[in-house]
């Protein structure tokens, strides 16, 4: 089985959603200061929302192609993550961080060629 173009991107757009998902938990989280109560955020609801949203694109993605190719693209979202980070919450962007980045997308190109 191979796996088709359309399955790769519904995978990529998976991640990229689940990664705006974790910018909106923290954004949550962050309230979080001010008692456990607050942990019912409309932030930490559009997380959440995000995370299940990005479910669903992956759901799409993985029916027609292979999962052995198509999970490891998940991964992706690490890298889309790193970006929000230092965008939104000023985080350093350190070279461990670029390597490990690095080679991420080494291993993601290197699987999406096997399959």
């Amino acid at each position: 089985m191979r796996t088709p173009v359309s399955s790769m991107a519904l995978v990529l757009v998976a991640s990229l959603i689940g990664s705006f998902g974790a910018v909106f938990l923290k954004l949550g989280a962050e309230k979080l200061r001010y008692g456990f109560r607050q942990i019912f955020s409309l932030q930490a609801a559009a997380g959440v929302a995000l995370f299940l949203l990005s479910s669903v694109f992956f759901g799409w993605g993985i029916k027609n192609g292979e999962l052995s190719v198509l999970y490891p693209m998940v991964s992706l979202g690490y890298v889309w993550t790193l970006l929000w980070s230092r965008i939104f919450f000023k985080e350093p962007v350190t070279k461990s961080k670029f390597a490990a980045l690095g080679l991420i997308l080494c291993g993601i190109v290197l699987i999406a060629g096997a399959g």
